[in-house]
């Protein structure tokens, strides 16, 4: 019986996932951080790195150390309701709701509009996610393949791109000395990367990408529990070691080439990438971000595809949810990456919080025996405290219009570490000690 991938086989599936991973905001987010964390770029690119890199290398672990077959069982572990509220909650932020849409218009506003000339951008937006939904659709709909389309075809000719930019700017630097550092960059460096690494998503998407890959490991011959709890966890380290290395990279071309007046990592991106190749920048730019949200694309309308099917599985078979999960996306695209952008960050507050405390009570499970009291002790504190960063994180307009203003300055002073973002870690350790006294009493 298959114990281990071949090292050809490793290095494929490493290649998938990252593939799956890379996408729109992993490459405007770090770019951006760049810019404005200018000399204090490595204390902010460590944070940057443990919420962009280390959580999802968490998420995936947990996934094959649980031995679960994804986020729905793990989440299970806090009950039945619970796995069907979270899971939906998580595969449509990362789904239609918010990152696939993203995955077509950072291509479109970075890479296609400036070739565009005087073309109406809304015209031009439609013209351009229809194109580029059919081609995720296209893909989607064949999902025993995804190893094939994106481990082999769609992340290599990604990387070629990528690759020809960033170490053009490396190798030859016209880029200005690294200024000084920005906003909060210059005040907390670390923790302003660290809640930055939130906007890639990564950390949601790896609870969601490890059906993906238990699923492949599986085909290629490994059935045993441990074996593929292993393979998965090998596979999951090769590619975040490839994703910290492309990180740090583009971060530091973002930090040596000032662009004044950027509001986005796709300013920067866009003008890094003119500065090196004058006119040629354009297309080469339009290629990597395109061929980096296509895949991306593709690897989250087959997990959530996949996910609805065990979640309603007498609703719609897969392609169904396929075709309908590409056509909402594509609705949702065409309201602009601002639009986007503002309102993923509230959602995104709050499925953190839980997300990191699943992550954390799946790798350490076997310590409490897997009790259902500690896993709900800990969500259920999490989730209060986290609702608290939801009403924090949204539009002032927004908060202004709902009255929350006194419920968010109430938690400031209640609840440790709010002003930063990580309200919800007391409450999560409270909720842990809570739990483990219940259990002890329980047994």
């Amino acid at each position: 019986m298959k114990k281990n991938l071949s090292r050809k086989e490793l290095i494929y599936i490493a290649s998938m996932l990252f593939g799956l991973f890379f996408g729109a905001g992993n490459l405007i987010f770090p770019i951006y951080m760049g810019q404005l964390a200018g000399t204090k770029l490595l204390t902010s690119a460590i944070g940057f790195l443990i919420t962009g890199v280390g959580l999802p290398l968490l998420g995936v672990t947990a996934i094959g150390i649980s031995r679960s077959d994804g986020l729905i069982e793990l989440s299970g572990k806090v009950g039945k309701g619970y796995s069907v509220f979270f899971t939906c909650a998580l595969y449509l932020t990362i789904g239609p709701l918010f990152a696939i849409p993203r995955c077509a218009t950072v291509p479109f506003t970075v890479g296609a509009a400036p070739l565009l000339g005087n073309a109406d951008p809304k015209i031009a937006l439609v013209l351009f996610s229809t194109a580029f939904f059919a081609a995720v659709l296209g893909f989607s709909l064949f999902p025993g393949k995804i190893l094939t389309y994106v481990g082999k075809i769609l992340n290599p000719i990604f990387l070629v791109f990528l690759s020809v930019l960033i170490l053009t700017a490396l190798i030859f630097p016209k880029g200005s000395p690294a200024s000084a550092p920005v906003g909060n960059y210059a005040s907390m460096p670390f923790m302003t990367g660290f809640l930055e690494g939130y906007n890639t998503m990564d950390a949601l998407a790896s609870l969601a990408f490890g059906i993906v890959v238990v699923t492949v490991i599986r085909d290629l011959g490994i059935t045993e529990p441990a074996d593929v709890a292993r393979n998965t966890v090998k596979a999951g380290a090769f590619s975040c070691i490839i994703m910290s290395v492309i990180y740090f990279a583009v971060a530091y071309v973002g930090s040596v080439n000032a662009c004044e007046g950027a509001q986005n990592g796709g300013d920067v991106f866009a003008f890094v990438a003119n500065r090196y190749f004058g006119r040629a920048g354009a297309p080469i730019l339009a290629a990597i971000v395109t061929f980096a949200c296509l895949k991306t694309a593709v690897g989250l309308v087959t997990s959530c595809s996949e996910t609805f099917v065990k979640l309603f599985p007498k609703l719609f078979g897969y392609k169904t949810w396929a075709v309908i999960f590409s056509i909402v996306s594509f609705l949702i695209a065409n309201m602009g990456l601002t639009a986007i952008i503002t309102y993923a960050v509230p959602i995104l507050m709050f499925l953190y919080p839980p997300a990191i405390t699943l992550i954390l009570l799946g790798i350490f499970g076997k310590y409490f025996s897997n009790s259902k009291y500690v896993y709900g002790f800990v969500t259920g504190f999490t989730l209060f405290a986290a609702a608290f960063d939801f009403l924090g994180a949204l539009p002032e307009s927004v908060i202004s219009a709902i009255g929350a203003e006194g419920v968010i300055n109430l938690s400031l002073k209640v609840l440790p570490f709010t002003s930063m973002g990580l309200g919800w870690i007391v409450p999560a350790v409270v909720g842990l000690v809570i739990g483990l006294i219940v259990k002890a009493v329980k047994k």
